[in-house]
């Protein structure tokens, strides 16, 4: 089993109350802007305090005043993830991303969605769309290559934690996952190259894995 699948993304946002106008139908929009904000921010508060029920009504009723409300659905998706409910996460971040094609977060966080559906593919296809958004995302690179050790495809997951580590080279899990990589494809030395670099970052690695390590490359230490 590769070690810590993933990360949650910092998640939850505040709506900024835009300027009011004069017009009769601006003041009308506004007020429903604001009510639907209040729910969002209240839900955010509820979710902080670990209050998922709650938050999930709150983020509910702000989608019962604002069905356009893009960060509505992200939040409840959130919360949604927070509660193991991954079906209704996927489609809360789906729905977010239908009114913000744009939203990296959306994608990334569907992807964990998907992965812990079993659903690598489509993992692997939003944490793609992610990285077309925002190409220094050293996490999506990384849980993308989580992914990909979980298929077989060391290759392919070797590369991921290569770019994980050009845009943050003190990030030691990628170091060890690589390692984990290298282990899979046979390429012992590197293996241990990686491994010392995760332990020179302070990562505790498994003993079961150097002592599988050992034994696989014929070394004593």
């Amino acid at each position: 089993m590769v070690h810590k699948l993933h990360n949650l993304r910092p998640m939850l946002l505040i709506i900024v109350i835009p300027i009011l106008f004069s017009c009769a139908t601006t003041q009308q929009k506004q007020v429903k802007s604001k009510d639907a904000q209040f729910y969002n921010n209240r839900g955010i508060a509820y979710a902080a305090k670990g209050q998922y029920d709650r938050a999930v009504s709150d983020f509910t009723m702000a989608l019962v005043i604002n069905p356009r409300d893009a960060l509505a659905y992200y939040n409840r998706g959130i919360i949604y993830m927070a509660k193991g409910q991954y079906d209704h996460a996927v489609s809360d971040f789906t729905m977010a991303l239908v009114i913000n094609p744009r939203d990296a977060d959306a994608y990334y966080n569907r992807g964990i969605a998907h992965g812990k559906e079993g659903q690598h593919d489509q993992t692997i296809s939003d944490y793609t769309m992610a990285l077309e958004i925002n190409p220094r995302d050293a996490l999506a690179y990384y849980s993308r290559g989580i992914t990909y050790t979980a298929k077989g495809q060391y290759d392919r997951a070797v590369s991921d934690f290569t770019m994980a580590l050009e845009i943050n080279p003190r990030d030691a899990l990628a170091y060890y996952n690589r390692a984990r990589a290298y282990y899979f494809k046979e390429e012992y030395d590197k293996s241990w190259r990686d491994i010392k670099k995760a332990q020179d970052l302070g990562y505790k690695v498994h003993r079961k894995f150097l002592d599988d390590l050992r034994k696989a490359s014929g070394r004593k230490k």
